[in-house]
């Protein structure tokens, strides 16, 4: 008789992180329109802060294909990438995400924080609400020993948030990152976990 069990798929729970006002999940792929939705609200407020964004990226097939990766690269300890959801909104709005990509774990046990929020909701203290509950799913779901978030230095409101974080500046890194066609400098930040041990 054939062990289905030992061919069935292995998938692991997906988080589901629950703040004072938030949910922080991992949407499926059926879930793309309302991501599009989000980006496409505040594309002048997010589209100038990170890599420029595709020609397709303000389309449902592009996110039905990256939801897909997003999943595959947490089943693989590679990254979790948050969206974000008002806790007390059945409309399935997303109003921002929060991630930790570059998982790398041996010598290393560091992330990198990415995260943003919506124009409207900015200045309530729910990205950091938000960004709580990332770092401390990093700390101990993940194990992870370093979280890295690097910020441009023009970009005060950001360096106040990760400062109140916790984040330390480690140094500042010229053209760092490529930001729509050209490298920007950044200023480097971390946070250490405290009561690491190894698993």
């Amino acid at each position: 008789m054939q062990d289905l069990s030992a061919q069935a798929k292995l998938v692991k729970p997906q988080p589901k992180l629950n703040t004072g006002r938030c949910i922080l999940r991992l949407p499926e792929p059926a879930e793309a329109k309302a991501v599009v939705e989000y980006y496409s609200r505040n594309r002048d407020h997010l589209s100038g802060s990170g890599p420029a964004w595709p020609d397709d990226f303000l389309t449902e097939s592009y996110w039905v294909r990256r939801l897909s990766e997003n999943l595959e690269e947490f089943e693989h300890d590679q990254s979790v990438h948050f969206f974000i959801y008002e806790r007390n909104s059945d409309s399935g709005t997303v109003i921002g995400s929060a991630s930790l990509t570059n998982i790398i774990k041996g010598a290393f046990h560091a992330g990198i924080l990415g995260y943003g929020i919506d124009k409207e909701r900015e200045g309530r203290s729910m990205m950091k609400e938000a960004l709580q509950s990332v770092i401390t799913y990093g700390f101990s779901a993940l194990n992870l020993h370093r979280i890295m978030a690097n910020y441009q230095p023009s970009n005060e409101r950001s360096g106040w948030l990760l400062r109140s974080l916790g984040f330390t500046v480690e140094g500042y890194a010229r053209d760092y990152l490529l930001i729509n066609g050209k490298f920007k400098d950044h200023v480097l930040t971390s946070i250490v976990n405290p009561n690491w041990t190894a698993r």
